[in-house]
């Protein structure tokens, strides 16, 4: 195996357990920041009722954690580099120990989504980190390809469990209990961290970190994310109109920054790819599409139909269950059609499945309709990292900051972008725009011709053999 030192050694029967305890705690880290994402969507209605806010303010809660997950994940991987991977995955974990208790302790709509920022920008620090160290400990082969794929399984597991532990914990304690929660998980994820990983050794000779440009996403994001919210309320609305315009320049900044720098962010050789363009386009899409509906849906069911916060986390979990089946069945369907076009079908069944949102908004239609989402993201997501990530040795781990980010971003600006059609009309007609974004982003996928079988064989998909 590969020490933390980057020595190759044999690896024993003893640090065979240790590495499995360290897979365990590595992975451990991924589900608690993906647990982060979701578990406050069925809490969200209590929280907004306890706190006077209103949806558009509610709507901030739910998109600064993503604001900052996406906007900080490229730079933070950089962090790591320099002062290294284990410190930095500590300092997180202890920053979103310190959010939680914000959060926990909150009195306003801007001190919880303050805390949720800060949560986000803990999560953005940790996850890179943690599956660079994973990566590292475990040795190459069979064994780190399961390593990897409990990753993938832990966070898949942490969105299904999110909204039911979400909607539990909201119906039998509080809604604070769920940053209570993530204080005791922060912690007993340090301790495990400190008990089972080595310390790795930092190397600041020829990293750079990209602060400006790193600033300037966050800030058009921010921008236009916080903007977009206030529209929705009359006495902000003047406020609101600066605010993402000011969003809209930071993020032309960024896009002039980045030509334009010796040292940018994302390699120019990674915005060539064009599978990796593509992949991010499917990434931003599938979670700008899911999202937005899911958080219309959640306020739907508990201020409409009048469920509780434990009816309506059982009845969206249905989403993060075909989420999974859609992953386990994408690696086949990639292999008949090729990556655009099961692209393109997993955008439209996500398509398809908002549509029933819109023309049956009951209990059975809205479980049926996120079920289908699930199903869709699931097969997105895997078509859309499969082809982001064929690119050469050397840029791997850029595509993988480029298509986490544009997931992430993805979340905010949907959210915020629908949210903000839902208070200004009804959720129906947010749901149809969604409809009309994600059958737009359906086509132009399955038009993109990116891993056609049949045009291009020289980035043919090839046939799995079957079981």
């Amino acid at each position: 195996m590969t020490d933390l030192a980057g020595n190759t050694r044999v690896q024993s029967r003893g640090e065979e357990t240790g590495s499995a305890a360290a897979v365990v705690v590595l992975c451990g880290v991924q589900f608690v920041d993906v647990l982060g994402v979701t578990v406050v969507v069925t809490a969200l209605p209590r929280m907004l009722a306890d706190l006077g806010g209103t949806a558009a303010a509610g709507t901030l809660v739910v998109t600064a954690y993503a604001m900052f997950f996406g906007g900080l994940l490229m730079v933070a991987s950089r962090v790591g580099d320099r002062l290294g991977h284990r410190r930095v995955v500590l300092g997180a974990l202890a920053l979103f120990a310190v959010a939680s208790v914000l959060g926990a302790l909150a009195e306003s709509v801007w001190m919880l989504a303050s805390a949720r920022a800060l949560q986000g920008a803990a999560a953005a620090a940790s996850v890179p980190c943690a599956l660079r160290l994973l990566t590292t400990v475990v040795p190459e082969g069979p064994v780190r390809r399961r390593a990897v794929a409990g990753w993938s399984a832990a966070g898949a597991t942490a969105g299904a469990s999110g909204f039911f532990v979400g909607g539990v914990l909201t119906e039998i304690v509080s809604w604070r209990a769920v940053f209570w929660l993530d204080i005791v998980l922060a912690a007993v994820l340090a301790a495990a961290i400190m008990g089972t990983i080595p310390r790795d050794h930092a190397d600041a000779s020829g990293v750079r970190v990209g602060w400006r440009s790193s600033l300037l996403l966050i800030g058009g994001a921010m921008g236009v994310v916080a903007g977009t919210t206030m529209l929705g309320e009359d006495t902000w609305r003047v406020l609101g109109t600066v605010v993402t315009a000011l969003g809209l320049l930071a993020t032309g900044g960024f896009v002039m920054l980045e030509r334009r720098s010796r040292h940018p962010l994302v390699e120019r050789a990674a915005w060539r790819t064009r599978g990796l363009r593509w992949g991010a386009f499917g990434s931003f899409f599938a979670t700008a599409t899911t999202s937005s509906s899911v958080i219309v849906a959640t306020l739907y069911l508990q201020d409409k139909l009048g469920l509780t916060p434990l009816r309506a986390a059982m009845l969206l979990v249905s989403f993060s269950i075909l989420a999974v089946v859609g992953s386990a069945l994408a690696p086949r369907l990639v292999a008949m059609l090729g990556w655009s076009r099961s692209m393109g079908a997993g955008l439209g069944i996500i398509a398809a499945g908002t549509l029933v949102y819109a023309v049956w908004p009951q209990v059975a239609g809205i479980g049926l309709a996120a079920a289908a989402g699930g199903l869709g993201i699931g097969i997105t997501s895997v078509a859309a990292n499969d082809m982001g990530t064929t690119v050469d040795v050397h840029l791997k781990g850029t595509a993988a900051g480029v298509l986490n980010t544009a997931a992430q971003l993805g979340a905010a600006v949907g959210v915020a972008a629908i949210g903000l059609v839902a208070t200004a009309t009804q959720p129906r007609v947010a749901w149809l725009v969604v409809v009309a974004f994600a059958a737009g982003a359906a086509v132009a996928a399955a038009a993109s011709r990116v891993g056609d079988r049949e045009r291009d064989p020289a980035r043919r998909v090839p046939l799995r053999p079957r079981p």
